[in-house]
C-alpha cells in the first residue's frame, strides 16, 4: 500500500514538474498559431479612364517590375495631345498679339504727347500775338480748342494702353494664358503616357477578370499584384505572451506548406494597437455586459532566409516561436528591411 502511494505520488510530482517546465519553457519561447504570410499588394488600378486595347497578362502569371500589364485605347489621348499642342501655339500667337498692341499704343501715346507739345506751343503763340492785337480773337478759340482736344486725345491713347498691357498680362513665358495651355498640354501628354500600366514590382497577377474591349475607369482596380520582393509574418500573440516579446529577437517559423523546412526570422515591430481595435465592428466595452476576453496582438516578423525553391504564399498558415533568451540584433539593421 505504502508502494501505490510512493508511486502515485511520484507520478503526481513529475506531472508537476512537466507543467512547471511548460510553463518556463513557454514564457521563454512565447509561440502562436495564430500567424499568416504576409507581402506588399498592389491593386492595380488605370489613371485614366478608356477602353482596354491590349491585355499583356494571364491571371497567375509571373511578372517582372516594368513589365506591361495592359493598354488602353490611345487614340483619344492623341487627340487630346494634338489639340493641347495647337492652343499652346495660338496662347503664344495671342501674346505675341498682345505684345505687339502694347507697342503700338506706346507709339500712339507717344505721337499724341507730340500733338499735345505742338497744340500748347501753339496756343501760347497766339497768346502773345492777341496781346498785340496781331490776331482774331477767333484764331485763339481755335487754339484752345485744338490743345484740350489733344489733351483727351492723349487721355485716350493712354487709357488704351492701360488696356493692352492688361490684356498682355505677365511677359513671356510666365504669361497666364501660355502657362494655362502649357499645363493643358502636360496633362495630355501624362494621360497619353498613363495608357501603357506596367508593374509596379516582381510579383505574380491575381484576380484578374478583365478583357480587351473592357472599359476601365480611372483609379478604380482590375485586379492584383503580390510582389514577390519581401515577405514577412503577421503573428497573433496574446496580450498575456508579450512581456518577453521585443524587436530584434529571432525567430523559428514553421509554413503549413512546407512542414519539414523552418524558415528563420527576426521582431521587428509590435503593433500599438490590439488587432479587435481594427475590426469592422470595435467592441465596446463600455456599454452593456461586459466579459473579458485575452486581446490579440500583431507581431510582425521579417523572413529572413526565403528560399526561392519554397515559394511564399500571402495568407499561408505558419506556426511562429519567438526565442526571448538570446540577445535581440540591432532594430537600425531591422528598419532598412522592413517591408514598405
Amino acid at each position: 500500500m505504502q508502494k501505490r502511494f510512493l508511486t502515485l505520488g511520484g507520478v503526481i510530482a513529475a506531472g508537476a514538474l512537466a507543467i512547471w517546465g511548460y510553463q518556463v519553457y513557454a514564457a521563454q519561447y512565447p509561440g502562436t498559431e495564430d500567424a499568416y504570410i504576409d507581402a506588399d499588394v498592389v491593386r492595380v488600378a488605370p489613371r485614366v479612364t478608356g477602353r482596354v486595347a491590349a491585355l499583356k497578362v494571364t491571371n497567375q502569371q509571373r511578372v517582372k517590375r516594368g513589365d506591361l500589364l495592359f493598354s488602353i485605347d490611345p487614340a483619344p489621348f492623341q487627340f487630346a495631345l494634338q489639340n493641347a499642342e495647337a492652343q499652346l501655339t495660338l496662347a503664344q500667337r495671342q501674346v505675341a498679339q498682345a505684345v505687339a498692341a502694347v507697342t503700338s499704343a506706346q507709339a500712339e501715346v507717344h505721337n499724341r504727347e507730340v500733338l499735345l507739345d505742338n497744340a500748347r506751343t501753339k496756343l501760347q503763340r497766339a497768346r502773345r500775338l492777341a496781346k498785340k492785337s496781331y490776331i482774331s480773337t477767333e484764331t485763339i478759340t481755335d487754339a484752345e480748342a485744338e490743345f484740350k482736344s489733344a489733351e483727351a486725345n492723349l487721355q485716350v491713347a493712354r487709357a488704351k494702353l492701360e488696356e493692352a498691357r492688361r490684356q498682355e498680362g505677365k511677359p513671356g513665358a510666365q504669361n497666364d494664358r501660355i502657362l494655362q495651355a502649357r499645363s493643358a498640354l502636360d496633362q495630355a501628354r501624362w494621360q497619353l503616357d498613363n495608357t501603357r500600366v506596367t508593374a509596379a514590382c516582381s510579383g505574380q497577377i491575381g484576380e484578374l477578370k478583365m478583357q480587351p474591349g473592357n472599359v476601365v475607369s480611372a483609379d478604380r482596380d482590375v485586379f492584383v499584384l503580390v510582389c514577390n520582393n519581401r515577405y514577412w509574418v503577421e503573428a497573433n500573440f496574446k496580450e498575456t505572451q508579450l512581456d518577453r516579446i521585443h524587436a530584434g529577437q529571432p525567430v523559428d517559423l514553421q509554413v503549413d506548406m512546407y512542414p519539414q523546412h523552418h524558415f528563420k526570422g527576426v521582431v521587428t515591430s509590435i503593433s500599438a494597437a490590439a488587432g479587435s481595435v481594427f475590426s469592422l465592428l470595435p467592441p465596446q466595452n463600455a456599454s452593456g455586459n461586459w466579459v473579458k476576453v485575452i486581446q490579440r496582438v500583431p507581431v510582425r516578423i521579417s523572413i529572413d532566409n526565403p528560399d526561392p525553391s519554397l515559394p511564399l504564399v500571402v495568407g499561408a498558415s505558419t506556426s511562429v516561436t519567438i526565442d526571448t533568451t538570446q540577445s535581440a540584433v540591432k532594430v537600425k539593421h531591422l528598419a532598412a528591411n522592413e517591408p514598405h
